[in-house]
């Protein structure tokens, strides 16, 4: 079995992003830290607003070597922070509107995918959600509820009965299901190398390998010299806390995936996902897969430990008996995938706030424009955060906003500042033991029927729910 990401392994020669080395200081009007999606599409939005705005994009490894170019390819209009939340914190309004704004984001997605010709092997078969046993569907039931409450229709989520959910994704056990039309299937490290070289063919520079060791007001110091800029993009999500100072700002949390051979035309016939719509189910320890445009399996999902210090190291991207587990639980919902071979097994860490909430800002007095915080749900987000990122550096630069961003800037993401994270050893005993609540949680709801009050009442304390 090959330990390298999938999308790696199967993206083509020609269709890589250059990257160019930095041999000198360098100076620029916007420097953006890290090359994934985030920083490509704030690079892609700026250059087309500013075609004279000179834009470079350091990497310590290059394009898409973090979580964008290993994910599970959901380009989906999921947020980790609910609708409830957004109400809670900035009322009804502006809930729906982020909700619509990533619903729309989709659209923009296709729109540019079209105009520059990226091959992401994208499909728009919505994703479905899969109910198996009774806390499950009651889940479910939740959150079709609380979106019909804030003026979602059948035409942005519905419940299906345990009928119209097997003809979508013949899962073992299935009790119901929600679906949504607003999900992309896609292979994510066509897609970031995609964007790459469209903001390469508008001028912006991306180097690598160039490794940022802290972020400053005016510049980024980082092993290769340094680099002055007038304003600065940090988009380094998981990798985050490796920068001088920002050890607490984001946990480095760690998702694993596997993938099959290409499975026959018989095997598909029994499973399903016919249109490619992504998978899921609502236990704790999430899980989510997607058939692939080469009619593979890609599955994932959480459960890998937590490394003190919020620790980030190679060796941490594979881990045997998270592999087993994730196997295990593909077998679980599809036992004919028994008889495939998996070819590939690999992971690395996404960015988790201490809310759980995504966010962009832009700090007027130092120039410097941070966004991420996706906790896994970054692919489409990250195009709507790149816009925002535009905006508000154009703002800045002009002294005026743009009747067109208005909307933009309104949404109740733009300026939210997480907390930060508790000191160690806190945090390592904490994230810990919420991983062990979940897989609690889910083994007392299989064996019960009944939802796990107490383990999940311990999870939703942790995710401030």
């Amino acid at each position: 079995m090959l330990t390298g990401s999938l999308w790696d392994e199967t993206l083509e020669t020609s269709l890589r992003c250059s990257t160019t080395p930095m041999d000198t200081m360098v100076s620029c009007d916007v420097a953006i830290v890290g090359a994934g999606l985030t920083g490509l599409w704030s690079a892609y939005y700026l250059a087309h607003r500013h075609p004279t705005l000179s834009i470079c994009v350091i990497d310590a490894h290059g394009v898409g070597f973090g979580a964008s170019g290993r994910n599970g390819g959901w380009a989906s209009a999921l947020l980790p922070m609910g609708l409830d939340k957004m109400n809670a914190q900035h009322g009804r309004a502006s809930a729906i509107a982020m909700q619509r704004a990533m619903f729309s984001t989709l659209d923009e997605i296709e729109r540019v995918l079209a105009l520059e010709g990226i091959d992401a092997r994208a499909a728009r078969g919505g994703s479905i959600t899969a109910a198996r046993n009774g806390p499950q569907l009651e889940r479910v039931r939740h959150e079709v509820d609380t979106h019909r409450r804030y003026g979602f229709g059948d035409d942005d989520l519905r419940l299906l009965d345990t009928s119209e959910a097997a003809a979508i994704c013949n899962m073992t056990s299935l009790k119901g299901a929600m679906y949504t039309p607003h999900c992309i299937a896609v292979h994510p490290a066509a897609l970031t190398h995609g964007i790459g070289r469209a903001v390469i063919a508008r001028g912006v520079r991306i180097l690598a390998p160039v490794r940022a060791t802290a972020i400053e007001p005016g510049r980024v110091e980082t092993d290769r010299g340094t680099i002055r800029a007038h304003h600065i993009v940090r988009a380094t999500e998981g990798y985050t806390p490796q920068l001088r100072g920002q050890r607490r700002s984001v946990i480095p949390l760690y998702s694993m995936m596997v993938a099959t051979e290409p499975l026959p035309a018989s095997m598909w016939d029994e499973i399903g996902l016919s249109g490619r719509p992504t998978f899921d189910d609502t236990r704790q320890l999430i899980i989510y897969g997607q058939r692939t445009a080469d009619d593979r399996f890609a599955f994932g999902g959480r459960g890998a430990p937590y490394h003190f210090g919020s620790r980030i190291d190679p060796s941490f991207d594979t881990d045997r008996r998270v592999r087993d587990l994730i196997i295990e639980a593909l077998i679980e919902l599809f036992p004919i995938v028994r008889e495939a071979r998996f070819t590939h097994h690999w992971g690395g860490p996404l960015a988790a706030p201490r809310d759980w909430t995504c966010s962009v800002d832009l700090d007027r007095r130092s120039g410097i424009v941070t966004a991420g915080g996706y906790v896994g749900d970054g692919v489409s987000t990250t195009n709507l955060a790149g816009r925002t990122v535009a905006a508000l550096v154009e703002g800045d630069l002009s002294g005026e906003r743009h009747d067109d961003d208005a909307e933009l800037l309104r949404l109740p993401w733009v300026g939210h500042r997480s907390r930060r994270w508790e000191p160690e050893p806190v945090r390592w005993i904490g994230i810990n033991a919420g991983r062990r609540a979940a897989h609690l949680a889910d083994r007392n709801e299989d064996r019960s029927g009944r939802p796990s009050k107490f383990w999940g009442g311990v999870i939703d304390g942790m995710l401030g729910r």
